[in-house]
């Protein structure tokens, strides 16, 4: 990267559409290629399998099918916070079930007290809408706020009556409780699960930017920079796991002093003073071992690291105590607020969601509710982005509809048999999920369409019509909505996301500078400029695939990460070398 200052003061912006970056983000085979599978793919399948397989086959033997649709609210509440460490997971997945049942409360009080297509549309939209913020807001992951604007719309057209409502609320919160249960049940096994991994993805991107540092004066689109984007923000996300763990362990505290050396790698990857643990086939034999199931590997001791975990521990008693909790809530509602990034989305999702469903009610289909649902799946952070997901749910629900079709047959031999083909197919939508979005849809089509089965049989010909009807409807209405509701907001995020780092970055500086700051200053400075870069990367990134806004302050934003992947660098000193000779072994 080039040694350019920083210069003060903000460049001069032209006001002109990002038309070239607006093209090629059009361009369909990216969004189409397939991906390597997550490595934790596995977990919410067969996690969503058991939540669902309880209550399936309880109501099966009980005779009472038809109320699937409301136990399976609950159960796909077992499909989040598998990123998470348990003790925060706890807190989220019980907010994801509260969460749930709130927004099916709405729907069925909604469905009992009108049957006018137009309000229940109105209705379903502004829930869409409103799940998607809280969603965004509270980072809670994938799947998002799709699940929540599922069940909610699904149950806004079932009918109903108000004296039904406690029960089926009552047959929603037993299958969450159950889901929780299940989503909190490896912890018996390994209750460390959560951390080993996050810091076993830092390793492997420490490795990846140590084995290609790239030269100081690479352009930001080469290799280098954005191996060391990778690396800040896997080094970050393992932190915040730490932080969000619990109390301190054995095998925590051998994890934390991993991130060390990871995080070593990562501010100084090139030959000099701070860069002696980048040694890529070191971190990724630590990584193989943290991921793996036997003893944590033991990292040699560097300068420092004693005093970091000191910090750490002084962080994470910040974040327990009640100003922590406060400041906290204070960024909620900020995320939250009439100046929130996330209005914009939020617009396009009531606006996209209310014309998808009363197109196709003005079409006669009797589910507008299916492009509710199409529309909602496709908002995502730009637009860009959105015309992605709108192609891979086009052709995920196109050929999965000649699934179901192909599958029906089978799944009328028995209750049983269309049970476990419900079981089957929510297993292979988290499979697949993870390698394309559109290779998930195929299997998550016949399972919504099956699960229309539960009450009852239906004309084949009618259910993969109004599917398809829908998913163009919604699809095309939704990306139109995308275009229309422009995020100028995007710039201005950005703008403020330079000054945070300018600030963070002048606070390392002042630390490093200072021979009285203690250790545990400087690393709590270091973290905070790292978090900031990423914070830095990801608003640039949700910026440059937006569209009809303000010029991006390109040449200021690469100079601000330039800066300061300097500034971390120059902390890699003051904690001395992390040469030693290799040592993985077990505590």
């Amino acid at each position: 990267m080039s040694d350019t200052p920083v210069r003060p003061g903000r460049p001069s912006v032209r006001k002109l559409p990002q038309l070239p970056s607006a093209v090629r983000g059009l361009a369909p085979a990216p969004a189409l290629r397939l991906s390597r599978p997550s490595d934790t793919w596995f977990k919410p399948a067969l996690s969503v399998v058991v939540a669902s397989a309880v209550p399936h086959l309880t109501l099966l033997a009980i005779g009472r099918l038809d109320l699937i649709v409301y136990t399976m609210a609950g159960s796909l509440c077992a499909l989040y916070g598998h990123g998470l460490p348990y003790a925060r997971r706890a807190r989220a997945v019980a907010g994801v079930v509260l969460g749930m049942a709130a927004g099916l409360a709405v729907s069925l009080v909604t469905a009992s007290l009108t049957g006018s297509t137009a309000v229940l549309i109105a209705v379903g939209a502004l829930l869409a809408a409103v799940q998607k913020v809280l969603c965004d807001a509270t980072r809670i992951g994938p799947p998002g706020h799709v699940i929540f604007t599922f069940v909610s719309s699904a149950a806004l057209f079932a009918p109903q009556h108000l004296g039904q409502i406690p029960g089926h609320l009552a047959l929603t919160l037993g299958a969450g409780a159950f889901a929780w249960l299940v989503a909190l049940a490896p912890a018996l096994v390994r209750r460390e699960g959560p951390e080993r991994r996050a810091v076993a993805r830092a390793l492997e991107a420490a490795a990846v930017c140590a084995a290609d540092p790239g030269p100081r004066n690479r352009d930001a689109a080469d290799p280098g920079p954005r191996h060391r984007h990778a690396a800040a923000a896997a080094v970050h996300a393992a932190w915040q796991c730490l932080l969000a763990s619990g109390r301190p362990t054995p095998v925590r505290r051998s994890l934390e002093r991993l991130v060390v050396h990871a995080e070593a790698a990562f501010v100084a990857p090139g030959p000099g003073p701070g860069a002696g643990a980048a040694d890529p086939e070191r971190l990724r034999a630590w990584a193989a071992l943290t991921r793996g199931r036997g003893p944590v590997p033991t990292p040699p001791s560097a300068p420092g690291t004693a005093d970091e975990l000191y910090g750490i521990d002084a962080e994470r008693a910040v974040l327990r105590a009640r100003e922590g909790r406060r400041a906290a809530r204070r960024a909620l509602l900020r995320r939250l607020g009439p100046g929130s990034p996330l209005l914009p989305v939020a617009v396009r999702t009531l606006i996209g969601c209310a014309l998808a469903g009363y197109l196709c009610a003005a079409l006669g289909v009797g589910r507008p509710y299916w492009a509710i649902v199409t529309a909602a799946s496709l908002y995502q952070a730009n637009i860009a982005l959105s015309w992605n997901r709108t192609l891979q749910r086009t052709l995920g629900n196109l050929l999965g509809v000649l699934v179901f079709a192909a599958v029906l047959p089978v799944s009328r031999i028995s209750p049983l048999a269309l049970v476990c083909c419900c079981l089957f197919f929510g297993f292979a939508a988290e499979a697949l999920i993870t390698r394309n979005y559109w290779l998930g849809s195929v299997a998550v089509t016949p399972m919504a369409l099956l699960v229309l089965e539960f009450g009852g049989a239906h004309p084949a010909g009618e259910l993969i019509g109004d599917r398809v009807l829908d998913t163009v409807l919604g699809a095309a209405t939704g990306f139109l909505a995308a275009t229309l509701v422009t995020n100028r907001r995007a710039t201005g995020r950005v703008e403020q996301a330079l000054d945070a780092t300018d600030r963070a970055r002048a606070a390392a500086e002042r630390t490093v500078a200072d021979p009285a700051a203690a250790p545990t200053e400087r690393d709590r400075a270091r973290r905070a400029l790292t978090a900031s870069l990423v914070e830095l990367r990801e608003a640039g990134d949700t910026a440059a695939g937006e569209w009809w806004q303000r010029a991006l302050p390109e040449q200021r934003l690469l100079a601000a990460e330039r800066a300061g992947h300097r500034t971390l660098a120059a902390t890699a000193p003051r904690r001395g070398p992390t040469a030693h000779a290799p040592s993985i072994g077990a505590e």
